[in-house]
């Protein structure tokens, strides 16, 4: 499909606008501890602007295309939506882990968060206009994509899971060595001058660590919304909207993260599911509606059975 450069605006804007309330009513980037209550209403927000912006893709591609096509787009955005929310939940967890080794209290989380997702946003784009642009021009990449994510879920489901290392992260090792360091974290700041020298703080280095963390999550999630869509509109505007509401996300789940017993087999469907769709494209055609259905099937399965064996042990 090709977009309108009003389109691109449109959407820019309403992101833009958005991020501008969060931070100047909201205190999107202030130091305070996000209570559970602003994390569900921020989510809220973001998930209705998403389902609202989705209802006008729907409306527009009607009016030009026709209702077959509106539907295949409207559908299209919501599958990679949900996708992209499904596969961000084990990144979530990985923030925790990185906010506990670094001892980043509540106040400052969402600090950190607030410029990793920008970070995102702009990394995201990237990505996804490159890949699109390689597999316009090379299209049998959709098949390496596809072998890749059937590797990863399969790996995800045999290898047993672990906390990543961070006392022997290698590019944590390389900060410490090549940057000036304070040894606390000077409040909400990721840099301070001391005798007219800039020093990084560990805010900085958390930054950095939930960067790479996105970076590393995004090699699964941008090939697999490819699976979906190869609509560059479709894939970018799913994607960021999907990112922008991570930060309420972490918070919600923050305090119930140990209730997700069977996250990681729930993920290795998904992605196992969506490497098969790759590779058989040529032979077999799974509708969008199909795909939609088998994410939010499992996804619902995954949750409803870890929330259930989670209480059980509770329990005992």
């Amino acid at each position: 499909m090709t977009e309108q450069w009003w389109m691109w605006a449109g959407f820019f804007t309403l992101v833009l606008a958005i991020l501008g309330i969060d931070l100047k009513f909201a205190g999107g980037g202030s130091n305070h501890k996000v209570t559970v209550k602003e994390a569900a209403i921020w989510m809220l927000i973001w998930l209705v602007v998403a389902l609202l912006f989705n209802a006008a893709i729907w409306w527009y591609y009607h009016d030009s295309a026709g209702a077959a096509v509106a539907h295949q787009q409207s559908a299209a955005f919501l599958t990679a939506y949900l996708l992209e929310k499904a596969l961000a939940v084990d990144n979530v967890f990985v923030w925790l882990i990185i906010f506990n080794f670094m001892a980043v209290p509540a106040e400052l989380q969402r600090r950190v968060l607030l410029y990793g997702v920008l970070g995102a946003i702009a990394l995201r784009a990237v990505m996804i206009f490159g890949g699109s642009y390689l597999i316009d021009q090379f299209h049998w990449l959709l098949y390496l994509f596809g072998a890749f994510l059937l590797f990863s879920g399969i790996k995800m489901l045999l290898v047993e899971d672990e906390e990543p290392d961070m006392e022997h992260n290698a590019l944590l090792g390389f900060l410490r060595r090549h940057l000036r360091l304070t040894e606390h974290l000077e409040g909400e700041r990721f840099f301070v001058l001391r005798n007219g020298l800039r020093y990084a703080t560990p805010l900085f280095l958390t930054l950095v660590l939930v960067e790479l963390s996105d970076v590393i999550f995004a090699m699964d999630s941008i090939p697999a919304i490819f699976a979906v869509t190869t609509d560059p509109f479709i894939v970018l505007t799913s994607n960021i909207f999907a990112i922008m509401g991570l930060r309420a996300m972490y918070f919600l789940l923050a305090e119930i993260a140990d209730r997700f017993v069977l996250l990681k087999y729930g993920l290795a469907a998904i992605l196992s599911f969506i490497g098969l769709k790759m590779l058989l494209a040529h032979w077999l055609a799974v509708p969008i509606a199909v795909t939609l259905g088998v994410i939010a099937g499992i996804l619902l399965l995954t949750m409803v059975l870890s929330w259930y064996i989670s209480g059980r042990s509770q329990v005992q």
